[in-house]
């Protein structure tokens, strides 16, 4: 990542979750930043912008030690559970919507005492905030990221992608200005592409603890190589690449107007 940061001049990187497994962290103080996040990314190239979502496993800590880890480190930048940014370069813009997608689904607000946080959040008031956001974004891209799938071969309860399919993909479609969702939580490259349906569906989360993959319906490619992508944009193409941990373009997505 260091490298492609170093040769691409990165802007900033997503990080879609569970960067602290198994049981999140305590405090801002936990030596668990250490560990999982400052002495793995420690490249030079790699001291820009993260923005980072909630996973599941941040979900079993304090949650909000996650947003505070700003106020130690100058990339941490986590103003809320749910936020967005704009980048707007030479002409082209490109709005990423990131989402908290562990209280949209009923499996985590249900399991008080592993997840103690996620039954607090308003489910609503995020899906409300989603609506208004999309409905406003008039930028020449928009990529809605989240920790949760929404189509994903996994052994995980099919419950999670439905409440997904059913609270957050509507509202995706709503107003056809969607042209990705990229998530994590599945440990491994995914792109699906349902007929009838102009959003692609990307798992990315191959970074670590990889696991097996197989084809499903609506498969464009899939792949349990551990590695990263890179999203690149302009006013007629947005792309994102695939990449393996040697650095090799395993898969490109494209989008065109």
């Amino acid at each position: 990542m260091g490298h492609m940061a170093e040769t691409t001049g990165m802007e900033c990187v997503l990080a879609v979750g569970d960067i602290h497994h198994f049981n999140g962290v305590a405090s801002v103080n936990d030596p668990l930043w250490t560990t999982n996040y400052e002495q793995v990314y420690s490249h030079p190239e790699l001291m820009l912008d993260w923005f980072p979502v909630l996973g599941n496993h941040e979900y079993r800590g304090n949650t909000q030690a996650v947003l505070d880890y700003g106020k130690v480190s100058r990339r941490w930048v986590m103003p809320s559970k749910y936020y967005t940014k704009v980048y707007d370069h030479k002409g082209t813009s490109i709005r990423i919507v990131f989402l908290d997608t562990t209280p949209l689904i009923d499996k985590y607000r249900e399991a008080n005492e592993k997840y103690p946080d996620a039954c607090k959040e308003d489910m609503q008031k995020q899906l409300s905030w989603l609506d208004q956001t999309l409905k406003g974004a008039k930028e020449d891209w928009v990529v809605v990221v989240g920790h949760h799938p929404i189509y994903a071969e996994t052994g995980k309860t099919v419950n999670e992608r439905l409440d997904m399919q059913k609270r957050v993909m509507p509202l995706l479609h709503k107003y056809n200005n969607v042209a990705m969702y990229v998530c994590g939580h599945i440990h491994n490259f995914q792109h699906i592409k349902m007929k009838g349906d102009d959003i692609d569906y990307v798992v990315n989360t191959s970074a670590s603890l990889a696991r097996p993959v197989q084809a499903i319906r609506g498969t464009v490619f899939c792949s349990s190589d551990d590695g990263f992508s890179v999203i690149s944009a302009s006013k007629k193409h947005l792309n994102m690449y695939m990449i393996d941990k040697e650095g090799k373009v395993i898969h490109e997505i494209q989008k065109s107007k």
